[in-house]
Formats: structure tokens, sequence, C-alpha cells
């Protein structure tokens, strides 16, 4: 498939880095470690799109469309997000999700 490489390492390294990012996204408490771990998943998805793109359908791109859209997507919603980070840090002066108890506007 890939010069040697089995589907299977990409789905093992690719359920690695999901499950790493589920468990990064429910404990951590710090806004920049969760906007991360949600990176991780959509990562995990990019690879998941690539291999069976190229397993299935080895002359088509769709697979590669998807996960570039995806990495835009994505690109768009940590700018957001670290905008969005940046804004409470100035205004609270604390980025822990537990020490945040109302949102002031």
């Amino acid at each position: 498939m890939f010069e040697g490489v089995p589907l299977t390492w990409f789905l093992i390294v690719a359920t690695l880095m999901f499950f790493i990012g589920i468990y990064g996204f429910l404990v951590r408490k710090n806004l920049i470690t969760i906007l991360m771990s949600l990176e991780l998943i959509l990562n995990s998805v990019n690879i998941n799109f690539v291999a069976f793109n190229k397993l299935l359908y080895p002359q088509h791109l769709e697979g590669m469309f998807f996960t570039v859209f995806i990495i835009a997507v994505a690109a768009a919603e940590a700018s957001v997000a670290i905008a969005i980070i940046i804004n409470i840090y100035r205004r609270l002066v604390n980025i822990d999700v537990e020490k945040m108890e109302e949102m002031k506007y």
C-alpha cells in the first residue's frame, strides 16, 4: 500500500492520537492544552482519510481534499480560539477552565 507500510500501522497511530486527544480534552484544565487536544483529534481523522483513500481509491483524491478542508477549518478554528483565549486572559488573568465561574461581556 504505502511502499511496505501496512494499513494497520496507520490505524494504530491514528487511534492512539485520537484517544490521547480525547483524554487531553476531558482531563486537562488549561484552555491551550484543550485546544491542542482538539487538534490531535482532527489530525487523527486526517490520517484516516488519507490512509483509506490510498487503500480504496488510489487514483482519486477525495480523501486528500477532505484532509485539506479539515486542515483549513482547523487553522481557522485555532486562530479564533486563540483570539478568544487571549481575550479571556486579558479580562480574567486566568485560562484555567475550572477557575472561570462566569463570563462577563
